[in-house]
């Protein structure tokens, strides 16, 4: 498949992206959501906005995996999923792309990766297979969530931000019919 230009700067954004994910100011603090987010709006078909997160995601966790043992865990999959959902959620965003839509998919996408990750995490047994155990592992994931929220709004800012601007400047980037 011949990718036109805004493609090419649209993927190259993304997976430059991932590389934030080294220097989280704060825990949680990631460009992923955004990523998933960005990828299911903009990029020229459905299947590509599904490869270009995952991909990028995936190749900075086996970067991470080298490095500190770190890129991969047993819930890891649940981490997959909820960008899949958030990509879909991208979808919807498709010629919606205002100021209030994009922080409404913001923050849904913060809740869905919230909701799914923690429910992962309980899979794994550690809080026990019980309800009690899963409302505690959700109860334990609080702390989090606030770098997960204030992630996604500032790096959904920065991309579609950056991306309508970039636009304006760069007739390339602007979509054909």
């Amino acid at each position: 498949m011949q990718l036109d230009n805004r493609n090419k700067f649209l993927i190259l954004f993304i997976f430059l992206s991932a590389l934030t994910r080294f220097f989280p100011p704060i825990a949680n603090f990631t460009p992923l959501a955004a990523m998933a987010l960005f990828g299911g709006t903009y990029l020229i078909n459905k299947k590509w906005a599904f490869i270009i997160p995952l991909t990028a995601i995936f190749i900075s966790d086996i970067i991470f995996e080298i490095y500190n043992g770190t890129g991969f865990y047993p819930d890891m999959i649940f981490v997959y999923g909820s960008m899949a959902l958030i990509t879909c959620l991208g979808f919807y965003l498709r010629g919606r792309e205002q100021r209030q839509t994009i922080m409404v998919a913001s923050l849904t996408g913060s809740i869905i990766f919230f909701l799914l990750t923690n429910f992962g995490t309980w899979t794994t047994g550690y809080y026990g297979y019980t309800a009690s155990g899963l409302m505690n592992c959700y109860v334990a994931g609080i702390p989090f969530f606030k770098g997960t929220l204030i992630g996604d709004l500032f790096y959904n800012i920065v991309f579609f931000g950056g991306f309508a601007l970039a636009s304006r400047m760069t007739p390339i980037l602007v979509k054909k019919g």
